[in-house]
């Protein structure tokens, strides 16, 4: 990993996504240049993470909580659960779109309304939809679940030159006991398996976080402590 010298900003201090009663602060990218499908791929293996068409990481001082995860998608080898996932799913169809469709801010409001009452993007809207999920400078695909002809899951996914990385996964809340979560995960590695992509990137782990363990499960995974990318394999 090359040193380079970015211009950031840093966010206020406010109330942290994972880990109650914890403050958070976000260096914000300012370099214009880099917002660019190459400069992400770069700033993705530093432990950047896109909201949107902004660029930002955790920068907390008296904390390290969040690491960045990434699957060596050609070693992957999925375990016994993730197999049990696999079969339960074997009824559904999977498609690629390139483009944003009206169906599927239903299902994300749909998602939200369900299993984020409590948090900062409840109530879902359309204006929050897309300053978060879309990106003016990296369209971003949309890895559709279909159940038949209904809709059931969306994976949005950032293509790259060497890498995939996860955006967002919602789904229909009444399929839970699909495991719909892990399943998009499942099919982001086979995406990326076909692409000939290095990495699938899944964002920050946060081990003190509950509702981010399921990361953790998809073996080997590499994650980024101190600037440097470590494998974890068992």
């Amino acid at each position: 990993m090359r040193e380079v010298n970015l211009k950031v900003g840093l966010t206020p201090k406010h109330p942290c996504s994972y880990l109650p009663g914890r403050l958070e602060q976000l260096l914000v990218l300012l370099d214009r240049e880099l917002l660019c499908p190459e400069g992400y791929e770069q700033l993705l293996s530093a432990g950047f993470r896109r909201s949107g068409s902004d660029i930002y990481r955790p920068r907390c001082q008296a904390c390290q909580a969040c690491e960045s995860l990434r699957i060596p998608v050609s070693d992957f080898m999925p375990g016994r659960s993730q197999k049990r996932i696999l079969r339960k799913n074997r009824d559904l169809d999977i498609r690629l779109s390139q483009q944003d469709k009206p169906e599927y801010f239903e299902l994300y409001q749909r998602y939200i309304s369900c299993r984020h009452q409590d948090g900062s993007m409840y109530p879902a809207s359309h204006q929050q939809y897309d300053g978060f999920l879309l990106c003016q400078w990296l369209p971003p695909a949309f890895l559709e679940i279909h159940a038949g002809e209904r809709l059931i899951a969306v994976a949005v996914i950032d293509i790259l030159s060497h890498s995939l990385s996860a955006m967002y996964t919602f789904y229909d809340p009444k399929e839970e006991r699909r495991s719909l979560g892990s399943f998009a995960i499942l099919c982001q590695i086979q995406l990326a398996q076909k692409l000939n992509k290095q990495w699938l990137y899944l964002g920050y782990q946060v081990d003190g976080c509950r509702k981010m363990n399921y990361k953790q499960r998809f073996r080997p995974h590499e994650r980024l402590v101190g600037g440097h990318w470590r494998a974890m394999k068992d």
